[in-house]
């Protein structure tokens, strides 16, 4: 019995969760996978009730849990102390260390490359995200009004870790690994990183390794995609890039994330909560269905256990099942069709596939 605990965020937050999660109890009911899935309460609608956006019963439930899953939040709209970013803080609270961002061309879906299959390794604790890279406050120092310094944290410890995920992944995938910096110019905190990573790689001769200054590679990554498998890189250049990857496939909608520790993990669309179509059932939720399916496989490779890694499998299959027929498709993939509808098609994909 897995204990997951469902966090359903702001704006589109609560329409692609609730949709992730009836095709999560599909899967979990044909993979004869045991679930105690827990709604919790945080963003907008935890303030209104609870006064704080990511209220302390909620983070203490989430201890208890072996994973869970985070609707996209509306962080811009967050102000002051009682609204912290619950992505921020539970990445950098619970140690997520690794947000896995893949980028995978689906059969049938109009993209701008075919054959894609690459997956961003970004670091999730430290570098320019000033809400979770110094103990006390932030990162953005105002010396006065019109001027602010932005404090940069990057530790051997982070580099080396994240660098050790990059090659243990590739080693299940097609043996390489590339290293995005910017250690030309920021020549001690990307310099510390590339070093970093480059001592890491002598520990997986199997794995061919290279590196590109961040710039050169966003060049790269737009006319060669296909020529790319793991993708490690610090914070803030791999949200740009995975970004970029996910609009090469056929954009953002199918775009899954899952932040990784050592001890648990968190499953969440690279996508934000979409506020102006709220409400309306007009989202994909295939990022967050997605972003599901990769926290199976992780609870199924922690922890040994073939049910959970073949319900995620047969999460992926379905998806791609379902897209691939063309006859269920939201607005933002070309199709009228609504969240509940795609969601409803990819849970007769799995019936169908027995």
């Amino acid at each position: 019995m897995y204990r997951i605990g469902v966090l359903p965020g702001d704006g589109i937050g609560p329409e692609v969760t609730t949709a992730a999660v009836s095709v999560l109890r599909a899967a979990a009911a044909r993979a004869d996978l045991a679930l105690d899935l827990r709604p919790l309460p945080v963003g907008l609608d935890a303030h209104t009730r609870l006064g704080t956006t990511l209220p302390d019963e909620t983070v203490a439930a989430l201890a208890e849990c072996d994973g869970w899953i985070l609707g996209p939040v509306t962080t811009h709209a967050y102000t002051g102390p009682d609204m912290p970013n619950p992505s921020g803080a539970l990445r950098k609270g619970f140690d997520l260390y690794a947000n896995v961002r893949p980028a995978r061309s689906i059969p049938g879906v109009p993209a701008l490359y075919d054959g894609v299959d690459l997956v961003v390794l970004r670091e999730n604790t430290e570098g320019f995200y000033a809400d979770r890279n110094l103990l006390d406050g932030n990162g953005e120092l105002r010396p006065d009004a019109d001027t602010v310094i932005s404090v940069r944290v990057v530790t051997r410890r982070a580099c080396e870790r994240l660098a050790r995920a990059g090659f243990a992944l590739a080693r299940e995938r097609r043996r390489k690994v590339t290293l995005v910096h910017k250690a030309n110019v920021l020549r001690r905190g990307d310099g510390l990183f590339l070093e970093a990573c480059r001592a890491v790689a002598a520990d997986y001769p199997d794995v061919a390794v290279d590196d590109y200054h961040v710039d050169a590679f966003a060049m790269h990554l737009v006319m060669r995609p296909r020529d790319f498998d793991v993708i490690v890189t610090t914070n803030m250049f791999g949200d740009i890039l995975s970004d970029e990857a996910a609009g090469l496939v056929g954009g953002l909608g199918l775009a899954p994330g899952l932040n990784a520790g050592d001890r648990t993990a968190m499953a969440q669309a690279v996508h934000g909560s979409a506020p102006d179509i709220a409400g309306r059932g007009r989202a994909n939720p295939v990022a967050l269905i997605l972003s599901t399916a990769m926290l199976c496989e992780w609870l199924g490779g922690r922890h040994g256990d073939a049910a959970a890694s073949d319900a995620g499998r047969a999460i992926r299959g379905a998806v791609d099942a379902a897209l691939a027929a063309g006859t269920v498709r939201t607005p933002d993939l070309g199709g009228t069709a609504g969240t509940e509808a795609l969601a409803n098609a990819v849970v007769a994909s799995l019936a169908a596939a027995g």
